[in-house]
């Protein structure tokens, strides 16, 4: 009966010491400082490059395509002609009416010198005038709706689409031409609903364009759609760029609306954080440390407060760290700093 209770109690130390061996075994961890740099907080967004001032360009009448002048990439004069719609009729309906018009001129013209030779009545004199110009009015009218057959440019600019080929039945109404003009390009991005309380007219912009990998452009907030898209559930926002050069129509980029910016952060690595509890080493051993987070970046990540600049913070702690156990550095050549 003795032997069986030493047994138990031999057991029982034995345990106590393996605990106290594994609590006292120091655990290695790599450490990192923290850093001073900048903290950014951005809305993110995708848009597209297009024109500020988009003009169509069509005819307010219908007819066959005969002439093209300028092409898509053209940069255009105000008043140039750009295309010519058929006319032929509208011409000859032209010559018809002023061949009526010289003639109630004439007839005027006989009128009044037979009205001063009092042959006619001052009322005929009236009936040729008004005969005149109601001719002139039709004359004018014919002559304005074959002006409408001529495509022209409404302002200096750069043709960035052409609809039509020649022989083509152009419908009225139907543009042939979107001209460029008259403004810079700019970016229009759709912004979550959820984020647009945080967007703002003035609001730094920072851009990047898939097509050109190694530039960066700036630009800033220059309108916010007051109405939102409810199935997408995304507003529409204009971007005004700096310098839209290297840009052209069409291109998708991404867009970075700057909400926050710290330029002297404290920062440490974001695969540090637990739940807004940082793990310090000191005098070799483990503390838990509850910190305040700012700005959360992929790599980094703000801290507020709580936080001694001069800490050695565990880099990737694990869930089974614990409060005051020991704890042992690795050689600082296989730590990774932030």
């Amino acid at each position: 009966m003795r032997s069986k209770w030493t047994l138990i109690l031999m057991g029982v130390l034995l345990a106590a010491g393996g605990w106290l061996w594994w609590r006292e075994t120091p655990v290695a961890v790599t450490v990192v400082h923290p850093t001073r740099g900048p903290a950014i907080e951005a809305i993110y967004a995708t848009g597209s490059v297009e024109p500020t001032v988009m003009l169509p360009i069509a005819s307010r009448a219908a007819g066959n395509l005969v002439e093209l002048n300028v092409d898509e990439g053209d940069q255009v004069g105000k008043g140039q002609t750009l295309a010519r719609l058929e006319d032929t009729d509208l011409t000859n309906t032209v010559q018809e009416l002023e061949a009526r018009a010289r003639f109630a001129r004439l007839n005027l013209e006989r009128m009044q010198e037979l009205a001063q030779r009092k042959v006619v009545a001052t009322i005929e004199v009236d009936q040729a005038r008004a005969d005149l110009e109601a001719a002139e009015a039709v004359l004018r009218r014919a002559k304005a709706q074959r002006g409408f057959m001529t495509l022209t440019a409404p302002a200096d600019g750069l043709i960035i689409r052409r609809d039509g080929e020649v022989g083509q039945f152009i419908p009225a109404g139907q543009a042939v031409f979107y001209l460029s003009c008259c403004a810079p390009l700019r970016v229009t991005a759709d912004v979550d609903e959820e984020d647009i309380p945080r967007v703002r007219v003035g609001q730094q912009v920072v851009l990047h364009a898939d097509a050109l990998p190694e530039q960066v452009f700036d630009g800033e907030v220059s309108q916010i759609t007051p109405k939102g898209d409810p199935v997408a559930r995304t507003f529409r926002v204009r971007i005004r760029l700096a310098d839209p050069a290297g840009l052209r129509i069409g291109m998708t980029v991404d867009a970075n609306l700057i909400v926050t910016e710290r330029p002297n952060a404290l920062l440490v690595p974001s695969t540090a954080i637990q739940k807004d509890v940082l793990w310090l080493v000191a005098d070799g051993r483990l503390h838990r440390q509850p910190v305040r987070v700012g700005v959360v970046g992929a790599l980094r990540t703000e801290i507020l407060d709580g936080l001694p600049p001069d800490a050695q913070v565990v880099a990737t702690p694990s869930e089974a760290l614990r409060d005051a156990a020991a704890a042992r550095i690795r050689p600082t050549d296989t730590a990774s700093q932030p």
